[in-house]
């Protein structure tokens, strides 16, 4: 109960700013930021199509997962060239091109890509979904795929990145708060890239193991348990989401750095990390409900250790 609470207040909360954002932000345009905008969304617009015809295609619904560390990248050089390579906006790109770039690589590492580009992993959640009583008719799959997982998902892809489109056309020069931000910033890339390190060693080791002793409950702990509850794992459940929200909502600080925010430090920019924050809960609540199925430990941990910001320590 004190769980489903605390998931409420957070999605009123992030709503609420994603709307105060939306309505107080203003929608004022120039010319440059038109074009640009233009040139960005045909690109979403031909990731979308291309997503959603492979998708349905060859049935492997992951060509969005593949592209979502790689299409920041593009949008942000796009924004800086446009932007006549202004310094801020620059470090705003150098910085997603860092992040993209490692989780390009630790995707890659999962067996995400291959040479036939439309083939390669498939996140198991889209299986899980597929068999799902509500979705498991064709037609219903499809209206799925092309609506959630190929138009939604890029656009918020793109959403992310356009603070880089806020401050396009600020005056305020390059400034202290600037640093401090692109610092913060660079902590959580560090941060998500330790959480996926742990997690991908955890991995690797604990299905090492269970080729020589075929019994989970058999291996040596923590290993037995199935799930990770060593190093940042022990004080967060999702210590690379955690990483991976506050990135774009740091992004977003830029934009009050730059002197484009109006009511309150809001521009409508805000909506982009506000709905990627609204994605996270339902997928770490979705891949929770799964974990709960295979590990019957993993209760005891949901009920010890904090869903997103590493708090309490993990005891057995």
């Amino acid at each position: 109960m004190k769980k489903n609470l605390i998931t409420m207040i957070t999605v009123i909360i992030t709503l609420s700013l994603a709307v105060l954002g939306f309505v107080l932000g203003g929608f004022e345009f120039s010319k440059l930021q038109l074009e640009t905008l233009l040139i960005l969304a045909a690109i979403c617009a031909f990731s979308v199509l291309f997503c959603f015809i492979v998708g349905e295609l060859t049935m492997n619904n992951s060509q969005v997962d593949k592209l979502w560390s790689i299409l920041p990248i593009a949008y942000a050089w796009v924004m800086a060239i446009k932007g006549g390579m202004d310094l801020r906006i620059v470090i705003m790109a150098v910085l997603i091109t860092l992040w993209g770039i490692r989780l390009t690589y630790n995707f890659a590492k999962k067996g995400a890509y291959s040479i036939k580009f439309w083939s390669g992993e498939e996140d198991y959640r889209w299986v899980v979904l597929k068999n799902n009583p509500k979705l498991n008719k064709r037609w219903k799959w499809g209206l799925f795929n092309f609506f959630f997982i190929s138009l939604y998902q890029n656009a918020l892809i793109l959403a992310i990145t356009l603070p880089l489109l806020a401050v396009m056309e600020s005056t305020v020069a390059l400034n202290v708060f600037d640093i401090l931000v692109a610092v913060l910033l660079f902590g959580f890339i560090v941060l998500e890239s330790v959480a996926d390190r742990q997690q991908m060693a955890f991995q690797t080791k604990k299905y090492e193991l269970l080729k020589k002793e075929k019994d989970l409950s058999k291996l040596p702990s923590p290993y037995n348990k199935g799930f990770n509850t060593q190093g940042l794992w022990g004080r967060s459940r999702h210590p690379n989401y955690f990483s991976e929200q506050s990135i774009w909502v740091v992004l977003y600080l830029f934009t009050i750095s730059a002197g484009v925010t109006t009511h309150f430090l809001f521009n409508w920019t805000l909506v982009g990390s506000m709905l990627l924050i609204l994605l996270f809960i339902g997928s770490s609540k979705f891949s929770e409900s799964i974990t709960l199925k295979k590990y019957p430990e993993y209760e005891n941990y949901i009920n010890k250790v904090s869903k997103y910001v590493p708090l309490r320590k993990y005891k057995d």
